[in-house]
């Protein structure tokens, strides 16, 4: 039975029971680190209400805020909510073009701006219209802004009453990171926010002794909903990440309990580890009794994950090695599968009833079914009211009894486990005619430590073949000993013969094209969450295609 409760109201209670308890820990450079409690965390959002409230905007108006993840995000989120209002988020490194596109059709009225790199804050603030009302963050980039968030608080008395909101009010619209066309904002109410992380909590056994480390964007629904609603509905403490170059560090100041990542970063953690200790090495240690206990211990440690005792994994398929490998060290790694447009709120993976190449169960109160062209569709408490300004779009996403079309593919095992087979959109057909389903093979190839990212194609040629990104390691071996490639070049040959044998024939791979290009979501080769954007991938080297196939190459070196 759905609460009248709103996520408001649960971290409000939070306040009221552990004023003093720490809620928010924000690093501010080198050594320096800002914590507040949640009585602070309340008393600045209503400060910030007050001044949104004395702006005078219509009720229910649209706010966005544009920064990574950092303590005033929540904050900024929380105060245009407690004013009565929406909050937008909008991913911190896109094009000015997309900036003036979500800030004009969301029709919003102010942006904060926050912790940002100047790189993308010099393209993106060109996307922000002259004279439009911003504030700033603490850690915002150097610039002219209407408004700082410090002189706002020092000078502001908190709002003496906060807006009532009510469950099926809107909440938030959440921009889709899509890989084509414009993004479509996702509406989501309160009840969205409450009903989906109520039901997260009972699988998890969330608990305010938890901690947390928020470093996925949280202008995305995956760390909107586990970051920010789980910790104002639970009461952990938060975390944030610095930077890239101190995560590591980041997750040793936390020593989170609870760890989401993505398929990406926990390649990339792997290859940490290989990169310090062969894999062959690491693998016969492991199999020594009482010593394999103490270098799992230090291996954990050392990746900052030796106090989670709940570890998942969403945004894209893991390759079932991977899974295997974590689980080898000890680190029950389970899956989890959402989108956006549900908020996350689709299956999981429960401990006992985990199965490898399978993303888990339906929450409880979830359905799934299958459709006649095999596509995967729920109906869940997080499905999206529609898509702001775009009735075509949702009566193509939800069906005329109320499911969600996912446009995954997949299947149910006899215990109600969800596979995922594919995208429906992206399998491709060759030239002989016959379909090829192109993300199995890329995990395939994923979980070889040479490879950090891969993307299949060949529609209209004979074969498929695959584009590949080096892992950071052996870029950097290459960069530093060009002769390096001849030794990757038999490694990748290698895992070529591996692969194909386990493909059926008409999927079996020509070859492999090895490209110098960094993929980033910054340059648009990767979403937000750190999925390949096929069609950009596929865009950036189609002209290639033909040499390719004509060379008749195994393996083939682009851009070095």
């Amino acid at each position: 039975m759905a609460s009248n409760k709103t996520i408001i109201d649960f971290f409000l209670e939070n306040v009221k029971k552990t004023p003093d308890r720490t809620y928010l820990t924000q690093p501010m450079g080198g050594e320096n680190v800002e914590t507040l409690t949640f009585a602070q965390v309340l008393d600045q959002a209503k400060r910030m209400a007050e001044y949104l409230k004395s702006l005078d905007y219509p009720a229910k108006s649209h706010i966005a805020i544009c920064s990574k993840n950092c303590a005033w995000w929540i904050i900024a989120d929380i105060a245009i909510w407690l004013a009565g209002h929406i909050s937008v988020p909008i991913y911190p490194t896109l094009t000015g073009d997309t900036v003036s596109y979500i800030i004009e059709h969301s029709e919003s009225k102010l942006l904060f701006v926050g912790k940002l790199d100047e790189k993308p804050w010099e393209e993106m603030k060109g996307g922000v219209p002259e004279g439009f009302p911003t504030v700033s963050f603490p850690l915002s980039p150097e610039g002219t802004y209407t408004k700082s968030w410090n002189d706002i608080i020092s000078t502001t008395e908190p709002i003496a009453a906060i807006v009532e909101r009510d469950p099926e009010e809107l909440a938030t619209l959440i921009y889709t990171s899509g890989s084509t066309g414009k993004p479509k904002g996702v509406m989501h109410k309160f009840s969205t926010l409450s009903e989906t992380t109520k039901g997260l909590v009972a699988v998890v056994k969330a608990k305010p002794s938890d901690r947390v480390l928020s470093y996925l964007p949280l202008a995305h629904g995956m760390s909107r909903w586990v970051d920010q609603c789980t910790s104002m509905y639970v009461g952990y403490q938060l975390f944030f990440a610095e930077t890239l170059k101190t995560f590591v560090q980041d997750l040793n100041r936390c020593k989170p309990t609870l760890f989401l990542s993505v398929p990406r970063l926990w390649t990339k953690f792997q290859q940490g580890v290989h990169a310090k200790m062969p894999a062959h090495k690491l693998n016969t240690l492991l199999k020594i009794p009482l010593l394999n206990i103490l270098i799992k211990k230090k291996l954990l440690k050392g990746l900052g994950l030796d106090k989670v005792r709940y570890a998942g994994s969403g945004s894209a398929p893991i390759p079932a090695e991977l899974l295997d490998w974590y689980r080898t060290l000890g680190l029950d790694l389970l899956e989890g599968y959402g989108m956006t447009e549900n908020f996350n709120y689709s299956h999981i993976s429960k401990p006992g009833l985990t199965r490898v190449g399978y993303v888990g169960n339906t929450y409880d109160d979830v359905e799934c079914r299958i459709s006649e062209e095999g596509e995967i569709q729920v109906k869940s408490p997080g499905t999206m009211v529609g898509y702001y300004k775009n009735e075509e779009a949702t009566k193509e996403t939800i069906t005329e009894d109320g499911w969600l079309r996912t446009g995954d593919k997949g299947s149910i095992d006899e215990k109600g486990r969800l596979k995922i087979t594919g995208r429906v959109k992206e399998i491709f057909k060759t030239s002989k005619g016959k379909y090829v389903a192109p993300a199995p093979i890329e995990s395939k190839l994923i979980i070889h430590n040479r490879v950090e990212l891969a993307c299949v194609g060949g529609v209209g040629f004979p074969s498929p073949h695959a584009v590949i990104q080096l892992s950071e390691q052996a870029r950097d071996e290459v960069k530093n000993d060009p002769s390096k490639k001849d030794i990757i070049q038999e490694e990748l040959l290698i895992l070529l013969k591996d692969i194909n044998p386990t493909l059926d024939p008409h999927e079996q791979l020509g070859f492999l094209a090895i490209v110098a290009d960094e993929w980033l979501p910054e340059n648009g080769f990767l979403t937000p969450t750190q999925k390949i954007k096929r069609s950009a991938i596929e865009e950036a080297y189609k002209a290639n295609n033909e040499t390719w196939y004509d060379s008749k190459e195994k393996i083939i070196w682009y851009g070095f």
